[in-house]
């Protein structure tokens, strides 16, 4: 698939012009039948989600003609509603799950080529699906991986001794999070000499199932040594399977009391589950924050990111996954939709849509270049942009290899400044490194631009992991912190605050422990998928910044005014 990149796209988008000819979408375009790439690209336009939004309330609605996809539509994946701002509903077809079974099916043929014996034990997966909703014309909307783990690929999946799970479906596809949780962590302890990796989907999932063994640690020994379930757990199909699984072992919980009852919880994966080779989470992008914190409660155990996905689409695979989080980069394997990258150069200015840039095809991407992607897709998306910003650093054959940098949206302005989320994760990154000499780590942010006050200002909310309370930072030392991340930011925020006065000093607000679980609670209870959440890194909720404001432990501003050159100045 990946000698001939150029000839597979080609064909992949003639299937998907042929077959979808006939919708009302495409004939807009007055294309005639053509299936050629340069008729294509002269015709159709490049669209956002909102250009798309107006024939999508449709198909909720219930119109079920032909628009987008000669197939029927068969359900609405929505997004994470945390990337963008916004739940999205992407339409899709039955015949994608194959596709996205394709993708996966070759996940553990390319890890076994790095790690060996894998078929010897189990993967503690955490894994989940929320409660289904219906558009009012009456598809399912729920999230891509809730459509997978309920589909009959996953449910009555072939027997693979290279993807045996601790956790029984019952466990998997129980709505309640609690009871999935507390089930799938019991699983895991119970088999705990079996286990070979350990994963979820997020980074942040993983580290939420950690938190959840800190806070339940003791009915889960107990349950153990007496063989007897929690009474929590109500559901009757996942009760019935656990007293197939659960039997009395009072050397087992004796050990679980033992590691999980003291304050130190460095390495509590290797130590809980010893054969543990390798962490399946992802740790690119926004993700990337987590890795101190999960090398700290993994005891250095490689980080795997594997997959390359999207509720539009899944596009590809990490094909040396034990790679270090900083190095992975994706292959696009070109037969799963038909991919077009528009140049992104972060310093250029704004094109106008009237003269839109040349898109450049998956096979003539440059190495070193960055591009947002674009796609066409079996379901019906033509010329959709994603969002998601791309690094092209090598070629496997011919097909190129990205390295995922961002979300292409900007999370905080207050006046002419825009700070996207790179941009902070880098001005976090260098204040971080302030707290270093106090063993003390920042393990969740988000962030604020508040306009209450004048001049309005910045504030990051911090969840600090301080592993030496005798040596925890100062106020002093926070107060820095605050100056350090300033001193990070571009030039436009820095002539604001220093010559413009247009923002006012940048805040940290240091949060209780727990907040940003508490965060997630919320949001799943909004709707969020436990599987797809990710901590917005930015908020403007107000409920939400009530919350945050609420476990809010100290406050912290820049102590100093800043440095900006104004010959460096930029119109």
């Amino acid at each position: 698939m990946t000698r001939e990149t150029g000839a597979v796209q080609e064909r992949v988008l003639g299937e998907i012009l042929i077959r979808n000819a006939e919708t009302e979408y495409l004939r807009r375009f007055q294309l005639n039948g053509a299936t050629d790439r340069d008729t294509f690209k002269s015709k159709v336009p490049v669209v956002t989600y909102e250009d798309l939004q107006p024939d999508i309330q449709r198909i909720a609605n219930g119109d079920r003609s032909s628009i987008f996809s000669a197939h029927p539509i068969s359900e609405f994946l929505t997004s994470s509603g945390t990337s963008a701002g916004e739940r999205k509903l992407m339409p899709t077809i039955h015949e994608e799950l194959d596709r996205r079974q394709l993708l996966y099916s070759l996940l553990m043929p390319v890890m076994n080529l790095y790690v060996s014996g894998l078929d010897k034990g189990k993967g503690l997966y955490f894994l989940f699906v929320k409660a289904e909703t219906k558009t009012p014309g009456g598809l399912l909307a729920r999230p891509v991986l809730t459509s997978y783990y309920k589909s009959e690929h996953f449910k009555t999946r072939p027997y693979d001794p290279y993807n045996v799970y601790t956790s029984p479906n019952e466990a998997i596809l129980c709505a309640d999070s609690f009871q999935s949780m507390y089930t799938q962590m019991l699983c895991g302890l119970l088999m705990r000499e079996e286990v070979l990796r350990v994963g979820a989907v997020f980074a942040s999932g993983l580290l939420r199932a950690i938190r959840f063994l800190q806070l339940h640690w003791q009915q889960l020994a107990h349950d153990i040594s007496t063989g007897a379930l929690n009474p929590k757990i109500t559901d009757p199909s996942l009760r019935e399977c656990m007293s197939k699984i659960i039997k009395p072992n009072p050397e087992l919980s004796k050990f679980i009391t033992q590691e999980c009852s003291g304050e130190n919880w460095e390495g509590i994966i290797t130590r809980v589950w010893p054969n543990t080779k390798y962490l399946d989470v992802i740790v690119t992008g926004a993700m990337a924050q987590y890795i101190p914190t999960l090398e700290y409660y993994g005891g250095g155990l490689p980080l795997s990111c594997t997959m390359y996905a999207s509720s539009e689409c899944y596009f590809g695979l990490n094909l040396k996954p034990m790679s270090s989080p900083s190095e992975v980069s994706y292959t696009i394997m070109p037969n799963m939709c038909y991919c077009e990258f528009l140049p992104h150069e972060p310093d250029a200015p704004a094109v106008s849509r009237d003269s839109p840039p040349q898109l450049v095809d998956l096979a003539d991407v440059e190495v070193g270049k960055q591009y947002e992607l674009i796609i066409t897709t079996y379901a019906g998306l033509c010329r959709y942009r994603v969002g998601d910003i791309l690094q092209v650093t090598d070629f496997y054959k011919s097909a190129p290899q990205f390295r995922f940098i961002r979300r292409k949206n900007v999370l905080l302005s207050i006046d002419s400044d825009k700070t996207d989320e790179a941009e902070l994760q880098k001005a976090i990154d260098n204040a971080s490194a302030l707290l270093k000499e106090f063993n003390t780590s920042v393990v969740e942010y988000t962030s604020y631009a508040d306009t209450k006050s004048i001049p309005g200002h910045y504030v990051l909310y911090w969840e600090l992991l301080v592993k030496d309370p005798a040596n925890s930072p100062t106020h002093e030392v926070l107060n820095r912190c605050c100056l350090a991340m300033e001193e990070s930011l571009n030039s436009v925020y820095r002539q604001s605050r220093v010559a413009d006065n247009s923002i006012g000093p940048l805040e940290i607000r240091v949060l209780e422990n727990g907040t940003f679980e508490e965060l997630m609670d919320y949001a799943i209870s909004r709707g969020a998928s436990i599987n797809q959440y990710k901590v917005p890194r930015c908020v403007n909720s107000s409920p939400i910044v009530e919350l945050l404001d609420s476990r809010v432990a100290s406050v912290h501003f820049s102590p100093a005014p800043l440095q900006w050159n104004p010959e460096r100045r930029r119109c």
